[in-house]
Order: C-alpha cells, then structure tokens, then sequence
C-alpha cells in the first residue's frame, strides 16, 4: 500500500496545472451508455475512479480506446447493463450508469455504491425520480434493480434536497425519456453544466443546466459527439491553498476562477493574495500571516465541502479560532483526528470544527480516511516541522492526478513510496 512521505517547511513557488474534472468525467463517461454512435472525450484525468469507471463500460460493452487524456469510447450494444460490487466498490459514482442503462436497454442491475467513508450519500432520490418517468424499482442483496421495458416518460421531479448525481442521473435518462421531464431544486453544479452540454452535443433537448429547474425533451435516440472536460475546480482549490498555507507565491493554471469563487473569497478574507490573471489562470501569494475566516458548506455555488478539509488545515495556521460548519455530509470531519496527531488544535462539536491557530504542526505518521482528507492532510504536511508519512493515499489517487508529481514540481519536498 503507497504512502506519501513529506518534509515540511517549503514554500511554493512557481506554476502548476490543473487537470480535467473528476467529477464531471465520471457522469461524461456513463452518458457515452446513451448512445450506440462513438463519443470522444477530452482532458479526461487519469485518476483511479475513472479507471474504474472505464472498466465497468467495458464490462458493460463498451469499446474504450485511450489517447493520453483523451478516451474514445462507443457503446454499439449494452451486452450485460450491470455494474457488478466486486468493480465499483470503491467509486461512490457507480450508480451514474443506473439512469442511462434503464433509458437505453430498459433495465439495470447496479450495486449499491461504494467509495469514501464520510456518511450517507442516498440513492433514494435517484431511485423515486427514477419511478417517476416509469421505472419500476426494488433492492435485493445489495444491488437496485430497476426495469422500464416500454421505455422511460417524461415527468415533473421535484427533489427533496438537492443532489449532484441525483440530478446528473436523471438528467441522462430524461435525455431518452419520452415528453418533457422538468427537474426542480436540481443542482447547480458546473459539472452538471458540463454534463448537459455533452448531452446537447449528443442531440439531447436540454434548457436551465447550471439553474435550479432543468427541463428535458426527449429525443427518440442520440448521436456521437466529441467533448472536452472542464477544470478540476476542486484540484485548482487545493493547490491555491497549498500555495497560501506554504506563505508561497504559486500560479494555477488550466482553470475556471469563476467555479471557485467562495474559496477565492475565504483566502482573501484570510489575509491570501489571490489575482486572476486572465480566464484560465489564478496567483495565490500569501506571507504566512493569516488569520481565521469561518466557513459553512453548501450547495453551489457556496463553499464546496469537498474543500472544507483543506480550508481547516488552512485554518491551523491563521490566527484566531474559525468555526467550520458541515452543512453537507455528516461525518466529514475524520482529519481533525489526524491533524491532531500532528498538533492542530481542533475541536469538534455536532457538524461544526473549531480550530484554534496558530500551532505549529509537527510530523507524524497518519491515516487518510477518504479522498479530501488525504489532501487535507498533505497540505498539513506541506507546513509541518520534520517528516510526516501519510498512509492509505490509494484515496488522493481516486481524484487527484500525479498530486505529488505536481507539488513537487513547484519545490514541495514530498515522494511516494510503496
């Protein structure tokens, strides 16, 4: 099992690019089930989820030709619509190819998700949506079986709370869904932007993606396409925080500044110096003196939570005590354990982190419990006196491409090892 071994103490400097998104990769690659024509994505990152997700197209019938970052994928028959557990077990994704195997081969057999251990992420909403264009719909031995073999029908689909896979499920199976399909309090999300453009490349009738309310006209079948990704703007925010908690001068490059605008508004208030230098590109300075900035989590376009862990470590080093609220998931916060362990002062009350800096971190040995933590915690090593070995980081290659590669190349002292 791979280990990140860090020394603490180096200040960023230089540029560093940012890949394409995860999380828009993943329901890109489950739209290519939609159609029988050839589909070509770009900037696809090569991240151990999208490999994993690869081979579950492949299992299904899919032909995947890889092009560096680029993927060719075609469908021309859906010959098993399953994703098997023994494939998806560790990619809480999985349930992406659930809505379109119903819309195209009528049904699907998807096992529950797997993934990243930081609470519930209920599939309950895709399942009831699901139901509502006409799939019936039961659970057995760990698996969802759902069936539409007349097809999907377009239908209105009010979502309880607001769910990103959610709404990227049912907005592929709507895409081949008879009648209109109306999706409201629907995230907001660029990476359901993203989708829905691939979608109208692909012939689909979609108005309202990046709005709370979708709306869908079906279309009898869909074509080809040739799509590229947009940025990792979760990638693009853990590299401007390395570059503020380092007290470095790092340019981040490849992004979108307008996806991260909540975190670029947090580093200002921070005491961070953040410059967009022109559309692609963001310049993070800071002189290592910051102070707290509270933070709550929320939907986009607020503050994402999958850079709350990496706001904390930030946090360690400002003076002050900033209150981090957890609006999203409940069970978040499993780097405060490990930040500890190096000698971040962190209390935790319900869904709210009170850190307390300045403290100077020390390494340690520590454990990365899910993909954002073990960012977290590398960035704690980045400033840490000594060496801190950061074990399980088979979670940071679920999202993040040659992480330690790209630090490194802007003076980050950090390697793995086997």
């Amino acid at each position: 099992m791979d280990k990140f071994v860090v020394k603490g103490g180096v200040a960023l400097r230089g540029e560093i690019q940012t890949s394409g998104s995860k999380n828009s990769a993943l329901p890109a690659l489950a739209a290519t089930l939609l159609t029988h024509r050839p589909v070509t994505l770009r900037r696809i990152p090569r991240v151990r989820d999208v490999r994993t997700m690869q081979r579950l197209l492949v299992d299904i019938g899919a032909k995947v030709e890889a092009e560096g970052e680029c993927l060719n994928i075609q469908v021309s028959e859906v010959r098993s619509p399953e994703a098997p557990y023994e494939l998806v077990k560790t990619m809480r994704a999985s349930s992406l190819v659930l809505g379109p195997l119903v819309a195209r081969a009528g049904r699907a057999r998807v096992s529950l998700p797997g993934g990243c251990a930081i609470g519930a992420r209920p599939i309950n909403l895709h399942l009831s949506g699901l139901e509502r264009l006409g799939a019936e719909i039961r659970q057995s031995h760990g698996y969802i079986e759902a069936a539409a073999p007349n097809g999907l029908k377009g239908g209105k689909i009010v979502f309880e709370r607001i769910t990103v896979t959610g709404t990227e499920d049912l907005l592929m199976a709507a895409a081949l869904a008879r009648g209109e399909t109306v999706l409201e309090n629907a995230a907001r999300e660029p990476e359901v932007a993203d989708l829905a453009a691939l979608l109208v490349k692909m012939g689909a009738k979609v108005e309202g993606a990046g709005t709370s309310t979708i709306r869908v006209q079906g279309v009898e079948r869909l074509a080809g396409a040739e799509h590229t990704i947009i940025a990792d703007r979760i990638e693009a925010g853990t590299f401007l925080v390395a570059g503020a908690i380092t007290g470095g001068d790092l340019t981040v490059g490849g992004c979108t500044p307008a996806h991260n605008k909540a975190l670029i508004a947090k580093l200002k208030a921070a005491g961070a110096e953040v410059i967009e230098v022109d559309g692609a590109t963001l310049r993070v300075r800071s002189d290592g003196r910051l102070r707290s900035a509270d933070v709550t989590t929320a939907e986009y376009p607020g503050f994402a939570t999958d850079l709350q862990a990496q706001y904390i470590a930030l946090m360690t080093q400002a003076q002050g005590i900033a209150i981090i609220t957890e609006t999203i998931f409940e069970n978040r916060f499993m780097h405060a354990q490990e930040m500890a362990r190096m000698g971040a002062n962190i209390r935790l009350e319900g869904n709210q982190a009170f850190v307390a800096g300045r403290t100077e971190l020390t390494g340690a040995g520590v454990i990365a419990s899910d993909l954002r933590a073990s960012a977290s915690l590398v960035l704690a090593a980045l400033v840490a006196r000594g060496e801190t070995v950061i074990d399980r980081v088979y979670h940071i290659d679920r999202g993040y491409e040659r992480i330690e590669g790209k630090l490194a190349e802007v003076g980050a002292q950090i390697r793995r090892i086997e």
